[in-house]
């Protein structure tokens, strides 16, 4: 998706579905997608890009991007190349850390973080008002944290029990996979199981079958068990959680935070708020026009 943003809202878009991964094929169509939407638009313009992966930001260079498959792949050149427009790369998640930390649940707030569960976990950490970056810009990669590193699924960066495996979309429906030999008689299971997704695992949690009820349980479990450590690791005044498996709602944060509090330890309970993000999949677009506007990734609201 491209959009154009003024003061934090979307003024117009355009999406373009990406089949072809290679590196000329996405860079072409992220330029063809940024000139549909912004039209005879050219002064005063800059460009924020949120990208999967490890990131340059001095450059705009894709250092690592699992997704994609790119290794050092020049994607700030080569925009500014083809758009003769200032252009600023940096990775996904924190784009939109640096979004919902700017105009949505985290507006106010000194210490915040961002979690995006979806297929995996994303996210980032802002302290004391400033984005974390990291000595080589991978600060923020909350997912890949163990919280069951003895008996916990396989992580795709090869540890056991990451986060990310454990309470993100997919673990969810690991979760409703591994506890299904104990429901033979599911009902989530009756029908094209091959197609079980987070989605109706939750919906059918909500509305008490059995087996949902159990996966349901136990990604809860982790999910408490990742957000008291970063109240250990962090100690910020909200933690949103945005990303598919958050449309839960209420209906998650009732189960999730009295056991975040209960395994709140070496800092006083209480003192964090467990929200739903606000900015839904608007925000990565959002937090990287503030990161244009701002020139830069790294410049804080305070500076």
């Amino acid at each position: 998706m491209a959009a154009v943003v003024e003061d934090g809202v979307i003024k117009s878009r355009a999406e373009t579905d990406i089949v072809d991964r290679t590196f000329e094929v996405v860079a072409k169509t992220v330029v063809a997608t940024i000139r549909e939407v912004l039209g005879s638009k050219k002064d005063g313009i800059s460009i924020g890009i949120g990208a999967p992966g490890n990131v340059d930001l001095a450059n705009g260079t894709i250092r690592y991007s699992p997704n994609f498959g790119w290794h050092d792949s020049p994607l700030g050149a080569k925009l500014r190349e083809q758009l003769a427009l200032p252009v600023f790369v940096a990775n996904d998640a924190r784009c939109a850390t640096l979004g919902e930390h700017t105009y949505g649940s985290g507006r106010g707030t000194a210490n915040f973080v961002l979690l995006t569960l979806g297929t995996g976990i994303g996210g980032g950490i802002v302290a004391e008002g400033t984005l974390l970056i990291g000595n080589s810009a991978g600060a923020g990669e909350i997912g890949h944290h163990q919280v069951r590193a003895t008996d916990g699924f396989y992580c795709n960066c090869g540890k056991v029990g990451c986060f990310e495996a454990q309470a993100s979309g997919t673990g969810l429906l690991r979760h409703a996979l591994a506890v299904a030999p104990s429901f033979p008689r599911s009902e989530l299971l009756a029908e094209k199981p091959q197609k079980l997704g987070s989605k109706a695992i939750r919906r059918a949690a909500e509305a008490g079958e059995a087996h949902a009820v159990a996966a349901w349980n136990r990604y809860i479990d982790d999910l408490a068990r990742g957000l008291a450590n970063i109240i250990a690791f962090v100690n910020p005044e909200v933690i949103a959680l945005g990303g598919g498996v958050s449309s839960a709602g209420d209906f998650m944060l009732r189960a999730v935070r009295p056991k975040v509090e209960e395994l709140t330890t070496m800092v006083p309970r209480g003192q964090t708020r467990v929200v739903t993000a606000e900015l839904g999949n608007d925000a990565g677009a959002i937090g990287a026009a503030v990161m244009a506007h701002r020139g830069g990734l790294t410049v804080s609201e305070r500076s």
